[in-house]
């Protein structure tokens, strides 16, 4: 699996686990059988060490490389998912 790196301090994040988060909601009426039919999504959960951010990947996450956007800042290409450039801080 390739480096995935915090987008707020551009640390390493380290792999925490994968897990099964549940989908549904509790209901008065019927508990929690809307919550045990709606599924699960099973996801891998990183953190990064310095500032402790999460970040949840779909399990079946590979190694390709996310579409790039072009910091209007400084120019170069980052994941377009990042809220600021991780080169130049530049937020859109």
């Amino acid at each position: 699996m390739k480096e995935i790196k915090c987008i707020h301090c551009d640390r390493k994040l380290d792999y925490i686990m994968t897990e099964d988060i549940q989908l549904g909601k509790q209901s008065f009426i019927f508990g929690d059988w809307p919550n045990l039919l709606a599924g699960a999504l099973t996801v891998s959960v990183f953190r990064c060490p310095e500032c402790g951010k999460l970040e949840f990947f779909s399990a079946d996450y590979t190694d390709e490389k996310l579409p790039q956007v072009t910091c209007p800042n400084c120019g170069k290409e980052h994941d377009f998912d990042y809220p600021k450039c991780p080169h130049c801080n530049y937020a859109k």
